[in-house]
């Protein structure tokens, strides 16, 4: 058994559960015996209320939050300890989003966030000038996939009401064409500016459209060598210089992504650049205050009141507990739709694990599926399994009360929002189970400052669970295997075919053999 298994606050948190389960399940917990749970910051209000948690149940958290040391483990990952002990890297996100009086942040780390936001900023100002391009850039394509497309194009959609008039920013990820191409449609090619956002600039779907980028740009400007349309029409932002300066990118138009800021919480880096493009860096730099006053709440406030930690502790104990495998994220926004895609990669790449820090198999759930879409439409595709279906569903509705520009939400919209949330506790309810957990996120407004604590909240909140499940949240071995994986067949499908063995398997790894010889034999079919 873990010692995680063995703690008290875990054995408390599993008798408190089978007392619970031993109830008729519309009994399980009574609204009299629920706890009001609320917080706020800013302009972001949580009641974790519909969660039905019993004071008993919420003291047993509170004490597996202290037990796992969770406070210690925050001040190391901001001090700069590598954290990430399977790649040996510090994990200093928090240090991008910072200001030179912040101790809290490594101070190295400020010092380069700075001096790449001041480069940002140059940039911006000499595309917007002509500088760059020769003429003023109208139109911005970043390629990125992953953490270098997933932040900044969820920022995009969200602050749609805080976009510049006169900048038309895109996005191409996926490795099948169509999708560059799509973004390709209408634009002005002597206006068009592309930012290639990749750590190590060896990114197979980046470089696919960053080669298929420059190939456009050929075809548009035939008398020009490819090389100088690639100095002119391209920004990089990657932690591999040299292999972006032969792709043809000049250095001083390479900015920096460096090793200890991980792709799914890098949206605060250069990697942001296109997002500064469509917002202005002064919008930017908002985002940024946001997210910055979201790590002083983390770190200071109390557990009770500290919204990434009631978050974190609603989510373990139904995980853990209550055994909900998926997890629900609904927004009340149509501008926030989005977030449930970002939110898919922060979680489940961060805490979608079963080997723990330490190496050995965890004999707990760890990451729940997470998923979900804009509500009211979402009412009328899966709701009725929250309200009906046989699975547990937690979920998160999300409501801003005002856009960007301070203009109050749709009285329907809210109407339908705390409709559902409440039906869905409601004593009377149709529900299966009787109750579902649920809580409401409050933005008061969805400006750009309200939009980074909201991010930052979920990132804090995953990393929380991690330290709880002694997980590694900073690595993500299974997506490099598959890459790696994906490289090899790749290489046999240009030379015609794979051989068995092409996937080196272990010794004695007699099932491994078999499924490298399954994969051998389908390339085969499919290139007969």
């Amino acid at each position: 058994m873990s010692t995680l298994r063995q703690s008290p606050a875990w054995q408390g948190l599993q008798t408190l559960a089978s007392e619970q389960a031993s109830i008729a399940d519309r009994e399980q917990t009574s609204p009299a015996a629920a706890i009001p749970i609320c917080a706020e910051v800013g302009g972001l209000h949580l009641d974790a209320s519909g969660q039905q948690l019993s004071q008993p149940v919420f003291d047993a958290l509170l004490q597996l939050v202290r037990e796992r040391k969770v406070a210690d483990w925050t001040q190391r990952m901001l001090q700069g300890e590598a954290i990430n002990q399977s790649e040996q890297r510090p994990v200093l996100h928090a240090a991008l989003r910072a200001q030179t009086h912040d101790r809290h942040c490594d101070s190295g780390a400020i010092s380069q966030a700075l001096a790449a936001r001041q480069r940002m900023r140059r940039l911006i100002d000499q595309a917007c000038r002509g500088a760059l391009t020769g003429t003023p850039v109208r139109h911005v394509i970043n390629i990125g996939i992953g953490g270098s497309d997933n932040g900044p194009r969820l920022a995009c959609t969200a602050l749609r009401t805080a976009l510049l008039p006169d900048m038309d920013v895109r996005f191409a990820a996926n490795l099948d064409p169509a999708d560059l191409h799509s973004a390709l449609q209408g634009v002005d090619p002597a206006a068009t500016l592309f930012i290639a956002v990749s750590k190590s600039f060896r990114t197979e779907e980046t470089l696919a459209n960053a080669r298929r980028a420059r190939d456009w740009l050929q075809q548009q400007f035939p008398s020009e060598d490819s090389a100088t349309l690639v100095a002119r029409h391209f920004i990089a932002v990657t932690g591999n210089s040299e292999v972006a300066s032969s792709f043809g990118i000049p250095a001083e138009r390479v900015l920096p992504l460096w090793d200890w800021v991980g792709g799914r919480f890098s949206l605060w880096s250069p990697a942001g650049l296109a997002l500064a493009f469509a917002i202005g860096m002064d919008g930017f730099e908002q985002l940024l205050a946001g997210a910055r006053a979201m790590d002083q709440h983390f770190q200071s406030a109390p557990i009770e009141k500290n919204l990434p930690l009631l978050l974190a502790m609603v989510d373990i104990w139904n995980v853990n507990f209550r055994h909900a495998d998926s997890h629900a994220v609904i927004p009340y926004s149509h501008d926030l739709r989005s977030l449930p895609l970002w939110l898919q990669q922060l979680e489940m790449e961060s805490n979608g694990k079963s080997m723990d820090r330490d190496g050995a198999l965890v004999d707990y759930a760890t990451s729940p599926i997470v998923w979900g879409s804009a509500g009211t439409d979402s009412q009328h595709s899966y709701h009725q399994l929250l309200h009906q279906g046989t699975a547990l569903t937690p979920v998160d509705f999300i409501l801003p009360l005002a856009d960007g520009k301070g203009m109050a939400a749709d009285r329907a919209l809210i109407a339908n929002a705390l409709a559902q949330a409440t039906a869905l506790s409601h004593p009377d309810s149709p529900t299966r189970r009787g109750r579902q957990p649920w809580s409401m996120l409050l933005i008061q407004q969805l400006d750009a400052h309200n939009l980074g604590m909201l991010l930052a909240l979920y990132e804090h909140k995953v990393f929380a669970e991690g330290v709880i499940w002694n997980l590694n949240s900073f690595d993500q071995p299974g997506v490099e295997a598959g890459k790696r994986l994906a490289q090899q067949i790749a290489r046999g499908v240009q030379s015609g075919g794979v051989q068995p063995g092409g996937v080196q398997p272990g010794a004695g790894k007699n099932a491994e053999a078999a499924t490298d010889a399954a994969l051998a034999a389908l390339v085969k079919r499919a290139l007969s």
